[in-house]
């Protein structure tokens, strides 16, 4: 257990907030902690690379996902996938919120709940709730793109993301095992 839990942010348009994200449990896991990672709008269905090496694994991690149906590429402009979505993360937030306050986790990472806020898929007050609420020495790590001021303010520690230079530029798609 930690003496003191931080908010962390980890946002911008660069690449990395995720593995970030994942880097800071390993770390966390090796030392004993217990971890939750929870990704929303990344279905288990999605096939990502880190969460596959944690299910290989005997690291002491859990994930879990929010299975709805949504596509990042058409969902934002879909009326009844936004309200879907909305109602399913304030669900899962509440009880993340709980999860939080009982400590069962010493350390929570919420992965894309900073680009839902931004998205306008969650308000700014449940999250805060969710801070507030959570134990003292819980650490709580938020990842994805456009963290808004309001959300930053709430942070202990904030890191951007920002791309200086990527293959993606030249048309170089996503590889398997690094962009994923």
């Amino acid at each position: 257990m930690l003496k003191k839990g931080l908010v962390e942010i980890y946002t911008g348009d660069g690449k990395g907030k995720t593995t970030a994200a994942f880097g800071l449990a390993l770390r966390a896991a090796g030392w004993g902690h217990k971890v939750l990672i929870y990704q929303f709008l990344k279905p288990s269905t999605l096939e990502i690379g880190e969460r596959f090496a944690i299910e290989r694994s005997t690291i002491r991690i859990r994930v879990e996902t929010l299975d709805i149906d949504w596509d990042m590429a058409r969902s934002l402009d879909d009326p009844e996938h936004r309200g879907r979505a909305r109602q399913a993360i304030a669900q899962v937030l509440d009880r993340l919120g709980e999860t939080a306050q009982n400590a069962f986790y010493d350390v929570m990472i919420l992965d894309e709940i900073v680009f839902c806020q931004a998205a306008g898929l969650v308000d700014i007050q449940d999250i805060r709730g969710l801070i507030e609420r959570r134990a003292p020495t819980v650490e709580l790590v938020l990842t994805g793109r456009g963290a808004t001021q309001a959300l930053i303010d709430l942070a202990d520690l904030v890191t951007e993301m920002r791309p200086v230079k990527h293959p993606f530029e030249t048309g170089q798609g996503p590889r398997r095992g690094i962009e994923y």
